[in-house]
């Protein structure tokens, strides 16, 4: 599946709707490519009390109800179509998730086409510093 397709699919989650006055949801939408083929979506929740999720936990937390694989590709849309990476918790929610996102593409430029990597993202982890795989 191309990236643009992914695109579209997230942005397709993205509409954001107040859903009480406490929650609003889907000002960010995202999509996920399994190693077996399938594409899982996400959409925000944003909370008052801070205890919202991000669409891209959203739609990887959905691919692990069904499925454990291999994340191949990444998509994170803003509602306005513009393409974000994801933020610092969801960078170490994949990297806990090592074995499935390892390897993960995660969009950042449709044109010209640009990817990145988790460990590109982010290159020091605190947990690579503890078994010494990793100095700064």
């Amino acid at each position: 599946m191309e990236f643009s397709e992914l695109y579209a699919r997230a942005l397709s989650v993205s509409n954001e709707q107040s859903i009480s006055k406490d929650a609003e949801i889907g000002s960010v939408g995202a999509a996920i490519l399994s190693e077996s083929g399938h594409v899982y979506v996400g959409k925000n929740i944003d909370m008052s009390c801070a205890l919202g999720m991000c669409a891209e936990r959203n739609a990887i937390s959905t691919m692990l109800t069904f499925e454990t694989s291999k994340i191949l590709k990444l998509v994170c849309v803003h509602k306005s179509g513009k393409i974000i990476l994801p933020c610092g918790a969801c960078v170490e929610f994949l990297k806990h998730l090592e074995n499935l996102s390892k390897d993960t593409e995660i969009l950042v430029s449709l044109d010209p086409l640009k990817t990145i990597k988790v460990d590109e993202i982010l290159p020091y982890y605190w947990r690579d510093q503890i078994n010494g795989k990793s100095e700064l």
